[in-house]
């Protein structure tokens, strides 16, 4: 199956039945003005799917918006990966626009196939290349993937898809590590994002990136940027423009929130996980060095 067709099938409902999502447990916990997510990476083993499912039931808001890199195109077309869980976030994405969210789906690199479909609409979501968002105390802030500002993207794609296939290595690798700190009771640790962080190169490429996200931004004359694509969340003012990065559902698993009066908030749902991943586990694991 094509990951185009795979895409349409999910938003048209015609994907796979079995299991479901109808479940409302925990429904309305936090309500917010608007929530951005992005960079899911639906279609691959490091996807972070029933997190992900726990925050759309527990997280409601009159604006949803998708920034990208929702479904993995790349990594579809070198093997097909789609479990019931990656079904179910897309049901629950279309459940929230049947019931009144705003959804709006602006597709990134790794979903570039879905830019075919700029300006149509399947089951209440609306795909669209960028969008301006108004927020409650009149700011505007121009919303993108981001991959556009990523100069390997444009100049050497071929690079890129190396980077992708050594990332997903490290996301392996990773799983193992961290399916054991989980049974310690320590939370998650990101290599990449420890070598994202650490590694001159890459300190460099995000920041350069940041930089030029938030320039673009001033050129449009708004008064800041929401993005994802380099899985790395952060709130702050670039030179008077405020950019948003609202992280991943691999590894960060983090949101970006707007409060009823405006006021943005990076929101964590990591620890969240990590204490569901404890129950699964059982309930008698203790952390490391805490009393018996």
């Amino acid at each position: 199956m094509k990951p185009a067709d795979g895409f349409l099938n999910a938003l048209t409902g015609g994907a796979p039945a079995g299991g479901g999502d109808d479940s409302d447990d925990g429904a309305g916990e936090l309500r917010y003005r608007s929530v951005w997510i992005s960079d899911i990476h639906l279609g691959t083993p490091g996807c972070q799917a029933h997190a992900l499912l726990d925050f759309l039931r527990r997280v409601e808001s009159e604006h949803l918006f998708l920034v990208g890199d929702i479904i993995d195109g790349w990594q579809l077309r070198r093997s097909w990966y789609w479990p019931q869980a990656h079904n179910d976030v897309v049901q629950k994405l279309l459940r929230k626009a049947r019931k009144g969210t705003k959804v709006v789906f602006i597709p990134g690199n790794h979903d570039e196939f879905a830019r075919k479909y700029l300006q149509h609409n399947f089951g209440g979501v609306e795909v669209a290349e960028d969008w301006i968002h108004e927020t409650a105390d009149g700011r505007k802030l121009w919303i993108t993937h981001g991959d556009l500002f990523d100069g390997v993207i444009q100049c050497a794609k071929w690079l890129a898809h190396l980077g992708d296939t050594a990332y997903e290595f490290t996301l392996k690798l990773n799983r193992h590590l961290n399916s054991l700190r989980a049974r310690m009771g320590l939370p998650y640790w990101s290599l990449s994002k420890y070598l994202k962080l650490k590694v001159k190169r890459a300190v460099s490429y995000v920041g350069d990136f940041e930089s030029a996200v938030a320039r673009e931004a001033r050129n449009r004359g708004v008064q800041g940027v929401v993005c994802g694509h380099i899985h790395h969340a952060e709130l702050r003012d670039i030179d008077g423009i405020l950019y948003a990065n609202d992280g991943d559902w691999v590894e960060s698993l983090t949101a970006l929130v707007e409060h009823a009066d405006g006021r943005l908030e990076i929101l964590d749902w990591s620890s969240r996980a990590l204490q569901a991943r404890q129950t699964q586990l059982g309930t008698a694991i203790q952390p490391v060095g805490s009393p018996a």
